[in-house]
């Protein structure tokens, strides 16, 4: 479970990965948030959205893993996919509402509660995040955990 979880915005992995010590910190467009497990989230919310599974994107690599400190104990930065990105951009409210409450079910058969509202704003701020990126160069939505 990450303490910390920071979704930001940067124009590159390498720009990306050089936060992985301190996190973006106020040089990137931001969200932060806490105690849950990033990385499985997203693979959850991709497989949600594209209906691939949990095995087939862990197999392919979802998330990117773009950085990290400390032999994966430490601070680490992961790469949303463009699938997940592009999704989360192009989803309106009611979508949104969706992916939160397949999300929720996920979790509850793992026997985790989480607040539909809570889940609601964690996914309103990343598709606000995402169509922020639009047509900009090689920038991407990428996530911090520590």
């Amino acid at each position: 479970m990450s303490s910390i979880v920071k979704f930001f915005v940067a124009p590159g992995h390498e720009t990306a990965a050089a936060v992985v010590v301190g996190g973006p910190g106020r040089a990137f467009e931001s969200l932060e948030y806490g105690n849950f497990d990033a990385e499985e989230a997203l693979i959850e919310w991709e497989g949600i959205v594209t209906g691939r599974s949990f095995g087939e994107l862990v197999d392919a690599g979802v998330p990117e893993a773009v950085a990290e400190a400390g032999a994966w104990e430490g601070p680490a930065v992961m790469a949303v996919s463009r699938a997940l990105q592009d999704a989360l951009a192009a989803a309106d409210a009611s979508r949104l509402a969706g992916i939160g409450e397949a999300w929720i079910r996920v979790r509850a058969e793992e026997g985790e509660v989480f607040d539909h509202e809570i889940v609601t704003g964690i996914l309103g701020g990343l598709a606000r995040l995402a169509r922020g990126i639009g047509a900009r160069d090689g920038h991407r939505l990428y996530c911090w955990m520590a």
